[in-house]
């Protein structure tokens, strides 16, 4: 999703290129990053699953609102990135148990306890790269030139070019594939401590 917000400092008119005299309005971008709030769906799927094991299934979004300059110049008009609101976290997770454990029973809340687990860790991996996220989000901004454009119906598609520039920076796919590694292994490292105990009581 991406939405786009304008400083109009003249009225757009006019066919895109790029041109050195918009250089001089290449912006440092400002990145606000935030995480999306989540939500926790339980649901048990009327095929049987693994008796001991529940499954989580995350999705990871990433949204982008672009703010941008517009600068009236001899030839047209200067589009240049400003600032880049990015929410880029989880929103949704939902978790299956085996239907043969009743809600409210000392199985179905040893699984949940067990699955929760694996939520944490979702949630522990995007914050523990925050900080990286944050700066890949710069790098691709940063690296976003301004346009020149010569008529009013020519700036969504530099709009549409910009965003798509900003999601397909190296570093942007580089950070996300680091992520969801990180997520592997670390949902491994929940599923090797855990003894089931707590299920093992309940059986």
């Amino acid at each position: 999703m991406v939405r786009f917000l304008f400083l109009f400092f003249g009225v757009v008119c006019v066919f895109p290129s790029w041109g050195n005299e918009c250089l001089k309005y290449k912006n440092i971008p400002r990145i606000i990053l935030d995480v999306p709030n989540w939500e926790k769906n339980v649901v048990q799927p009327a095929e049987p699953m693994d008796l001991y094991h529940g499954k989580v299934e995350a999705t990871l979004v990433e949204n982008f609102e672009i703010i941008t300059d517009i600068n009236q110049v001899d030839d047209g008009f200067c589009v240049s990135l400003k600032t880049v609101n990015a929410e880029i976290g989880y929103n949704n997770f939902d978790v299956q148990i085996d239907i043969r454990h009743k809600p409210g029973s000392c199985e179905y809340s040893a699984v949940l306890e067990h699955e929760d687990k694996h939520i944490e860790t979702y949630l522990q991996v995007i914050d523990d790269f925050k900080a990286d996220l944050q700066r890949s989000v710069y790098n691709a901004a940063d690296s976003i030139m301004p346009v020149l454009v010569k008529s009013k119906n020519s700036v969504d598609s530099v709009l549409n070019k910009m965003h798509d520039d900003l999601i397909k920076h190296p570093d942007l796919v580089l950070i996300k594939q680091k992520i969801h590694a990180a997520e592997e292994i670390q949902n491994k490292q929940v599923d090797k401590v855990e003894t089931g105990a707590s299920l093992s009581k309940c059986l």
